[in-house]
């Protein structure tokens, strides 16, 4: 009896196993490209052009960072890239730094052409410091640029 039990315990597991909800691997998330700004910039951000991750360190894409229009680069201090939590801190350039929190509103691969440029996918809130202060903050959405 004992020894009966044991064979259906370990058929029972071994069709668990092979079911398909443990043999799936959750879909690949790639966000890497360039993220700009959904609408018009805030007042005290008027100078930010996007950010910018490049995990592939691939040519078609912007170096890693936060990037200005005047083209100043504020290269990553700090970088946690996962779908439901994308957190940031920069650098310190000329007395300014920046820290993002927010998440990606869709998952996959990025560069795939699943997105287009009008529907946001990242949101959070930017903050920029100077002199080590919060000087503006602002919740943000983005869209997705993928490079050339």
């Amino acid at each position: 009896m004992v020894k009966m039990r044991r064979i259906f315990a370990a058929l029972f597991l071994l069709s668990l196993i092979s079911s398909p909800t443990f043999s799936q691997r959750p879909a690949r998330f790639d966000p890497d490209g360039s993220f700009w700004l959904h609408g018009a910039p805030p007042d005290d951000f008027s100078e930010f052009s996007g950010i910018n991750l490049n995990a592939k360190r691939s040519r078609n894409l912007p170096q890693p960072g936060l990037e200005t229009n005047k083209g100043t680069r504020y290269r990553f201090k700090t970088l946690n890239v996962k779908q439901e939590r994308f957190t940031f801190t920069t650098m310190t350039v000329a007395g300014v730094s920046y820290s993002f929190s927010g998440r990606f509103l869709k998952g996959g691969v990025y560069s795939s052409g699943i997105l287009d440029d009008e529907t946001p996918v990242l949101e959070g809130t930017l903050t920029k410091f100077r002199g080590g202060k919060k000087a503006a903050e602002a919740k943000l959405k983005f869209v997705y640029f993928g490079g050339t």
